[in-house]
């Protein structure tokens, strides 16, 4: 029998994740497996204590059930967000206005330029005009902002900023964490790109280090991770080897911009990758050998180019100018 105090909101992570831990301790106690039963209550500091109880079992045993039951059908991947591999009719009913609650506030020292979700959304980084970088864990900030169900034991979980870097000595323009390993890449308009390694817990300086002749604008890792493409000042466009630190470039120059390079961005599949420029261009780049394959030339009618991001398909790429308009376009031969 289900208690009221075990009902809880499906969108409150916190207190979701609070229940599945106490199922899991009543599960292993209900099992005969005391030892471990005691020890993880001491990690968790349940309170009040776990009685014996096969809920945890039942409850994934008619998730199984309901999942074998569940019909195949072409439609079940498709979300409620916009797939641009669709048509569909328009709806004459406006969506229901969003609503947006502010979970947690952290603050510099001075303008925060950049910010970024690590690839699993475990994680936040920011970056300032004031050198600094803040790593911040998303749990915790979910657990502050939610004072009126502080529980004993809840202050345990620490302070949300868990990093705070010092190696950047200007402004720092973007942030990247890496798709697969625990990196953080930083461009600054110190003339570096610095990669750190969060792993360690008294991680303070980079322990690779770009350096470049001019300030830098943009990042991107490549989605295996081996690979960065940086945009800086200068209008040439330069990809890393991020395990030798080698540069490689365009072998054409007539291929490159003729401004600074404002934003770059890598398909999901890595087959191309795209810049965007000041001189009011985006181009479009062969992801294997690196040579410019289609430039438009006249994007946002000659105005600078602000950012440029890929959809998951990689069919359709959306950019946003200094002409205040924002642009869908559709590649067909990709």
């Amino acid at each position: 029998m289900m208690k009221d105090s075990d009902f809880v909101d499906p969108k409150n992570v916190v207190k979701c994740r609070e229940l599945l831990y106490r199922l899991m301790i009543s599960q292993l106690f209900y099992d005969g497996h005391h030892q471990l039963a005691v020890e993880l209550t001491g990690l968790v500091r349940a309170d009040p204590p776990c009685p014996p109880s096969d809920r945890l079992l039942n409850i994934f045993r008619q998730a199984s059930q309901i999942d074998s039951n569940k019909p195949t059908n072409v439609f079940d991947e498709i979300t409620s967000g916009l797939d641009l591999e669709f048509e569909i009719e328009s709806s004459a009913l406006a969506p229901e206005p969003a609503s947006y609650e502010t979970a947690y506030v952290t603050s510099h020292k001075a303008a925060c330029r950049a910010g970024c979700f690590s690839y699993d959304g475990q994680l936040v980084a920011t970056g300032s005009v004031d050198a600094s970088i803040k790593i911040l864990d998303v749990d915790r900030m979910l657990a502050k902002s939610a004072p009126d169900e502080q529980e004993p034991g809840r202050e345990q979980q620490g302070h949300p900023v868990i990093r705070t870097l010092y190696d950047h000595t200007d402004e720092v323009a973007y942030l990247e964490f890496h798709p697969k390993d625990q990196i953080l890449a930083s461009g600054s308009r110190d003339h570096t790109v610095k990669l750190f390694d969060i792993s360690k817990a008294s991680v303070k300086k980079a322990h690779k280090v770009l350096s470049d002749c001019v300030p830098v604008r943009s990042l991107a890792f490549h989605p295996t991770g081996d690979y960065m493409a940086v945009g800086t000042d200068h209008h040439v466009l330069r990809v890393y080897d991020v395990h030798t630190g080698q540069c490689f470039v365009s072998a054409i120059p007539s291929q490159q911009h003729t401004d600074s390079i404002t934003c770059v961005r890598y398909s999901v599949n890595a087959k191309v990758y795209a810049t965007g420029s000041m001189d009011g261009a985006i181009k479009l780049w062969d992801g294997v050998s690196g040579r410019c394959i289609n430039t438009f030339s006249q994007a946002h009618d000659g105005s600078e180019i602000c950012s440029i991001a890929f959809t998951r398909n990689g069919k359709y790429l959306l950019s946003s100018g200094q002409d205040s308009l924002v642009k869908l376009w559709e590649f067909k031969n990709f």
